[in-house]
């Protein structure tokens, strides 16, 4: 196609110098958007590696308090906080995820006292606390869906007195963000945010992160499927937002990122609530190990973030917050 107002109209000019491309960049990323997730497990090591994940550990809670000084000092004020169980707390009715002595309480009840301008997301699940790795009660091998709310409102309503700024449901049952509010708002837990999981597919992307923190499925034993989300579904992700938001959301985010910014975009065109993105496990560390290779340039990292944002997103859970951050801010 010709242009026909050339050379009146050359776009190459605006890209000319670096300062001008900062000058029109329609969008910027800065340390306020990101959010690190961090695993945190009742151990005597400081850290221990996760060799899926190249860079992360399961730390200790004093461990976790230096990493959470080291992300303040980065620029990231905000902290997703995932426990990985000892196997032998784990039971079939996730017993433990409702101890107030359990270690996501203690980091949380930590974080607040030693860093309280840190904001704190806990997640509301049960797979870290089962022993077959599911996000729900499993009867007779199939999710009881009615019954898990009320143990996702108790474990919710524990993660707030812990000092949870945000409760963050990602088990993807159905009804779950009605009755959590309902929870939180009779026990006066009022400005206590709900981050919900409202697009979570069923995605193989996960996989390094079931590593960090022991909730692998067991074989047999039901699929995940029967409750995240199809992959191949926009329309159903548009239904399970709109849900949520009606049931008390306070935040809608899409799981995972940078293979599903076309349903970032839609959710928060169509919605414009706040929109979050997790750019998860698999997809960290798949840029990670690329750019240890040298297959990659490390400017990708920053790259797939940018489009996030260029896509919607508000804000970013990245296990790569700290290292962006940091950059950002050098």
């Amino acid at each position: 196609m010709i242009n026909r107002n050339f050379p009146s109209t050359r776009l190459r000019r605006t890209r000319a110098k670096s300062f001008l491309r900062d000058l029109v960049a329609e969008n910027k990323l800065s340390s306020d958007d990101l959010i690190q997730p961090i695993f945190v497990a009742d151990q005597k090591e400081s850290q221990l590696d996760i060799p899926s994940m190249p860079g992360i550990f399961r730390h200790n809670l004093d461990s976790l308090y230096s990493e959470a000084e080291a992300l303040l000092n980065a620029g990231v004020k905000s902290i997703a906080i995932f426990p990985a169980i000892d196997p032998d707390k784990k039971n079939a009715e996730a017993s433990h995820a409702f101890d107030s002595d359990n270690i996501i309480c203690k980091a949380l009840q930590g974080i607040n006292e030693r860093f309280p301008e840190i904001v704190t997301i806990a997640d509301v699940a049960l797979d870290p606390y089962t022993d077959h790795g599911h996000d729900g009660l499993l009867i007779n091998e199939k999710i009881d869906n009615d019954r898990t709310l009320t143990l996702l409102s108790k474990q919710a309503l524990l993660l707030a007195e812990a000092g949870a700024d945000i409760i963050a449901p990602s088990d993807m049952m159905d009804g779950r963000v009605k009755i959590i509010r309902e929870a939180l708002e009779a026990n006066q837990f009022n400005d206590t945010v709900i981050l919900s999981y409202a697009a979570k597919y069923a995605s193989s992307f996960y996989g390094p992160f079931r590593d960090a923190v022991g909730s692998s499925t067991s074989l047999g034993k039901g699929s995940k499927k029967t409750y995240q989300m199809n992959f191949a579904n926009t329309q159903e992700a548009m239904h399970e937002v709109a849900m949520d938001i009606q049931e008390g959301a306070d935040i809608v985010m899409i799981k995972p990122g940078t293979a599903y910014l076309d349903i970032v975009q839609k959710i928060k065109l169509q919605f414009q609530v706040p929109t979050f993105v997790y750019q998860v496990s698999g997809e960290y560390s798949m840029l990670t190990l690329s750019i240890e290779k040298g297959w990659l340039d490390k400017n990708v990292m920053l790259e797939s973030l940018v489009c996030c944002k260029r896509a919607g997103a508000d804000a970013i859970l990245t296990y790569a917050a700290k290292q962006i951050a940091s950059e950002l801010n050098s």
